[in-house]
Parts: C-alpha cells; structure tokens; sequence
C-alpha cells in the first residue's frame, strides 16, 4: 500500500498564472476562478465546496467541508449551527482558514483572516430561501452532540414536523451565517514537475499587497 500511495501523482500541464494575468486585488480573481470552476466542475463536484479550518480553545485544529453561500467586498459567508463545534470554535477564536479546490482547473485557492457573524437579517433571508427539509433540520439537529442512534434524530425530526405542521419555520436563533474577512488570499495554479504558480495577496495598510512564492 506504502509502495502504491508512493506512486500516485499527476502532473499539472492545464495552464499558467502570471503576474500580468492577475489583478492587483484578489476578489476579482476569485469571481473569474469561480465562474470557471462553475463552467467546468462536472457533477457530483460542488464548485462552492471548501474545506473550512478552525482552532480550538486548547489550539487544536479542526477542519470539515462546507459550502460557500455568499461573496461580496466584505468576505466569504457560509451558514452553520452557532451551537456546533465550530461555532464554539469560532467563539473562542474568531479566526479561520477555507481552502477551495477545483481538480479540473488544477487549482487551489487559499483564504485565511478573521471571522464576524453576519447579521440576523442576512441569515433569516438565506434562510428562508433554503429547502423546507433543510429548514426543518436546522431545527431539529442539535449539531456536533452525541445521539444515541439514527432513530433519535428522525423522532427530533417528527416532533419539529408537527411543530411547524400549520407554519413556515423560522430562522433559529441558533442558527445562522459567518463572514470570513481576509487578510490572505493565496492562488494556486498547478504547474509541470511540481513548480507551481503561486500568487499571494496580502491585505496591509495601504491595501492589498500581490507577491509570487515558491512552489
């Protein structure tokens, strides 16, 4: 097994990124990048999927899938239970780190910085444009607790059904969006013989600052 993970790589020969190809702030790259993902990420690959990271209170890191379901000038916002995991990660340490990749481009793109709630009214109105079966969850999984089985999450399930059998359910107070602000946003083109592009953007004082790593 040793022997065959050794053996398993691909080399990158899609394309290149320059410094004359790329903007001198990052957020119009990214929408570029993304709408291409979307073009050409084939089903069942999520173009707005990202790997999200996050630190506990005893500084261990912690990291799950999620979907990316806003972008604007402030930052990237995704949707969660503020009760879970994360959320008492993110209240301990409002830091994160969300990496996308996009294995048909061969891309990567890195973003880390600090972490805000967003407003009620902006989780209320994703919310309530979210699916019936997607709401109805929200409300009834108590996220990242122990449950005894499966049967014990149908039953919550049941119970917030006949809860809201003659009414639309409403956003949870428990329940709602992150905005992550960055201060890095590192974009990664995959290269021949693993000499990699790599742009990196750095916010400072006087705004964003754009420099080439090594691969």
């Amino acid at each position: 097994m040793t022997r065959t993970l050794a053996d398993m790589r691909r080399d990158y020969t899609r394309d290149g990124l320059s410094e004359t190809q790329a903007p001198s702030e990052p957020f119009s790259l990214f929408h570029q990048w993304f709408a291409e993902a979307v073009d050409i990420e084939q089903h069942p690959v999520e173009p707005n999927a990202m790997t999200l990271a996050t630190v506990d209170e005893q500084g261990r890191p912690h990291c799950r899938v999620l979907l990316l379901k806003a972008l604007d000038e402030r930052g990237f916002t995704f949707f969660t239970n503020y009760d879970s995991a994360k959320g008492a990660e993110l209240a301990a340490r409002p830091f994160a780190a969300m990496t996308f990749f996009w294995p048909s481009l061969e891309r990567q793109v890195r973003i880390e910085g600090r972490v805000e709630k967003v407003s009620a009214q902006e989780s209320d109105a994703y919310f309530q444009v979210r699916p019936l079966g997607s709401r109805l969850g929200a409300w009834a999984s108590p996220q990242s607790r122990v449950i005894a089985d499966r049967q014990e999450l149908e039953r919550l399930l049941a119970e917030t059904e006949q809860r809201f059998l003659d009414t639309a359910p409403h956003c949870p107070e428990h329940w709602g969006g992150y905005r992550l602000l960055p201060e890095r946003m590192e974009f990664w083109q995959g290269r021949a013989s693993r000499l990699h592009d790599r742009l990196n953007y750095r916010l400072a004082e006087n705004g964003w600052q754009r420099e080439r790593l090594a691969p």
